[in-house]
């Protein structure tokens, strides 16, 4: 399976290969203010191709020596994530073309315990890959 999506303003491009890991919402610190939004919703591929003009994003370190960020240094768009315990490159869902997929729903929130009390949960119907 094959997806493409990218930034806002168009420099950073990509195309996702493999089918969709561990769809999910973060309410941990970093994804809220990151994302300015009360959660980011990720998912997993295992191959990512930087297929823009700008290339690959430009990566900051969320959690040093544990796990980056990707964002366009342009527009600002975050369209992704890198961590250490995972062998998938995490996608921002809403960088993808098509965000539809019945594989995308999410299957878990992590750090739900930080999540805004007005927003209904996500349902916990698989356990992290991580543990």
């Amino acid at each position: 399976m094959e997806r493409t999506g990218g930034c806002l303003c168009g420099r950073i491009r990509f195309t996702a290969t493999g089918p969709a890991v561990y769809p999910h919402t973060c309410h941990c610190e970093h994804c809220v203010t990151l994302g300015g939004a009360p959660l980011m919703w990720w998912v997993g591929f295992e191959r990512v191709m930087w297929t823009g003009e700008g290339g690959e994003p430009t990566w900051f370190e969320t959690f040093p020596g544990k796990a980056k960020r990707g964002f366009c240094p342009v527009c600002g768009t975050r369209v992704a994530a890198v961590d250490c315990d995972l062998p998938e490159i995490g996608i921002n869902v809403p960088a993808l073309d098509d965000t539809s997929g019945a594989d995308l729903v999410p299957v878990n929130a992590s750090f739900r315990e930080n999540a805004v009390g007005w927003m209904p949960p996500v349902a916990d119907i698989r356990c992290s890959p991580s543990g």
